[in-house]
């Protein structure tokens, strides 16, 4: 397997994301922002973080997919969130756990970032990933 994930010794070990990926493959995959839409483009969950969370992910598992890629060649993560605060970390991990098992989400590096909006009113969430695959 080309991504080896870690939480070292004497550093926090979080159950959603992991502090250190390894790679070793030779083919990176780049996956832009995805956000809740469906192939047909529209919007799915509006207002609802857990919701976006979940569609976001399963966009990200398609372009994984697309490339020969899935969440075990994830070496890192990045999350754009709209007005986040701490207190909408329940709804957040919920959007998480929605999708977790269905597409074998493994935990990788990965950095949450609050931002005032994205790109279009109602999009509340965006995650870009990288991958690593032989």
């Amino acid at each position: 397997m080309p991504v080896t994930l870690m939480n070292p010794e004497g550093m926090m070990k979080p159950d959603v994301y992991r502090q250190v990926a390894v790679a070793t493959g030779s083919r990176q995959v780049h996956i832009a922002g995805q956000v809740a839409y469906d192939a047909d483009g529209q919007l799915v969950a509006r207002g609802d973080l857990a919701g976006q969370v979940a569609q976001a992910y399963r966009n990200v598992a398609i372009a994984l997919a697309a490339a020969g890629a899935t969440f075990n060649d994830v070496v890192r993560l990045t999350i754009y969130v709209v007005d986040w605060k701490y207190e909408r970390m329940p709804d957040f991990l919920a959007g998480i756990e929605q999708v977790s098992k269905e597409l074998n989400i493994v935990p990788a590096p990965a950095s949450l970032i609050g931002v005032a909006m994205l790109f279009e009113p109602g999009v509340l969430v965006e995650i870009e990933a990288t991958a690593v695959v032989d």
